[in-house]
């Protein structure tokens, strides 16, 4: 890691009634700022709407650091709100909240030092030769700390935040209020189906027993690899709240995109990262579906990108593979009648829908698809594409475009496919996406 900027320090708050008061002063905290924005829009002879003086760079501020201090679900919706909120939220403000992707307030030594005693019991410190207090890397869920064995190993420690499995449905309960905020939500956007996507994802991406048998099941089907690298699980250290794997270096793999890193190695690691999803999707069936930048860290020894964070891993059936080839196969000869047959066996357009509602999902995959249907590269900075996606999405979910969600398991592979082309874009990098996919249509 190369962000050295010192931690932000706060306890977890604990218990229904205390996290209640962390979103009340949120709320608070936005209208205030929203008010200010509105009285100085009006001073310079503007009247704002109210999603303008609420979505500021300001509130943003205001609001990512609420969402992190209490982690847990509350952070969660804030890092979906950055990542899938592209094209709906001002650039400014979802580039803030971005700031929740892999730096979260850290609890203080007091509160880790209690979940250690509870998790491994009193004198746990006896268990390593060495171990940092100051965490590595600090998310939603918990926070990670570098630890070595009196054997020499050095482990990664992923620590759950104490209270936040506990939390989960309450917090949710409670975002749904702070979503009634005026201006906050885009007006015709309903939040529900987030708010228990959100649910489901966090019940999941709790119980630590679970991502290490995912995490094993995924390392064993990747095999060796050339460029990724999976961490092991270290059974001896690891505990229901505690998730212990073997150490990997690095830095969060946007750094890629500094200044001065050739653009030929940039094509190389964004083209194997699509290659990836390829693969996960069609061959390992098995999708590590959180594309959070800070899963995946490079290491410029090893020129090798390690695979982190497999509590949101969802298997893939045969027969849903089978839809997205045909999906595919659709994109690639931009066939409007094929994509509706396609569509309609993956759920995408469900019986009853209106024909003109049909016809713009059909349209808008066929959009997506658009870089399968030349064999060459695709300029993931230079392009428009998902520039149109985003807006030809917003004004179908925005308008009268869908009566239904897609099935769960396809919002999840479409959220790692989004998040992947993201971080390609963030890279700048060009890709023969129509070779990578095509290979498997």
């Amino acid at each position: 890691m190369t962000d050295k900027r010192p931690p932000r320090t706060a306890s977890v708050p604990q218990g229904r009634t205390r996290r209640l008061l962390h979103f009340g002063r949120a709320v608070g905290e936005l209208a205030a700022g929203a008010a200010a924005e509105g009285l100085s829009r009006l001073a310079r002879g503007q009247l704002p709407k109210p999603s303008a003086m609420m979505l500021t760079p300001a509130n943003a501020r205001r609001l990512a650091n609420r969402l992190s201090r209490l982690r847990g679900a509350a952070m969660k919706f804030g890092q979906l709100m950055s990542m899938d909120g592209h094209g709906v939220l001002p650039p400014e403000f979802a580039e803030l909240l971005g700031t929740l992707r892999d730096r979260a307030h850290v609890m203080p030594a007091s509160q880790l030092a209690e979940v250690l005693e509870q998790e491994y019991g009193v004198g746990w410190h006896r268990r390593f030769r060495q171990f940092s207090f100051e965490p590595i890397a600090a998310a939603s869920i918990g926070q990670v700390h570098r630890a070595t064995t009196h054997d020499g190993r050095v482990l990664a420690l992923k620590i759950q935040y104490p209270g936040v499995r506990e939390s989960i449905d309450s917090d949710v309960a409670n975002l749904a209020l702070l979503a009634k905020t005026p201006g906050l939500v885009p007006a015709g956007l309903d939040p529900a189906p987030l708010f228990e996507r959100v649910r489901r994802v966090l019940h999941q991406e709790t119980d630590y027993v679970a991502e290490a048998r995912a995490l094993e099941e995924y390392r064993e089907r990747l095999g060796d690899d050339e460029l990724f690298v999976v961490p092991e699980v270290d059974a001896e250290h690891s505990t229901g709240r505690i998730l212990a794997t073997s150490f990997q270096p690095g830095d969060t793999i946007d750094h890629l995109a500094a200044p001065g890193v050739p653009q030929a190695h940039r094509d190389r690691v964004a083209e194997a990262l699509c290659h990836l999803v390829v693969r996960e999707i069609f061959e390992l069936r098995l999708v590590q579906t959180d594309p959070n930048f800070a899963n995946y860290l490079y290491d410029p020894a090893t020129r090798r990108v390690a695979l982190l964070d497999f509590g949101a891993t969802q298997a893939v059936s045969l027969q849903r593979v089978e839809h997205l080839r045909a999906l595919g196969r659709a994109m690639r000869d931009q066939d409007a009648e094929a994509m509706t047959r396609a569509a309609r066996r993956a759920g995408f357009i469900a019986e009853g829908d209106p024909p003109e509602q049909a016809r713009g999902v059909v349209q808008l995959i066929l959009t997506i698809g658009e870089p399968l249907a030349h064999d060459r590269p695709f300029d993931f900075a230079g392009s428009d594409l998902f520039k149109r996606s985003f807006d030809a999405g917003r004004e179908q979910f925005f308008g009268d475009g869908f009566s239904h969600a897609p099935p769960p398991d396809l919002v999840f592979l479409q959220r790692k496919m989004v998040g992947v082309f993201m971080l390609c874009t963030r890279l700048k990098a060009r890709v023969n996406l129509a070779r990578l996919f095509g290979a498997q249509l």
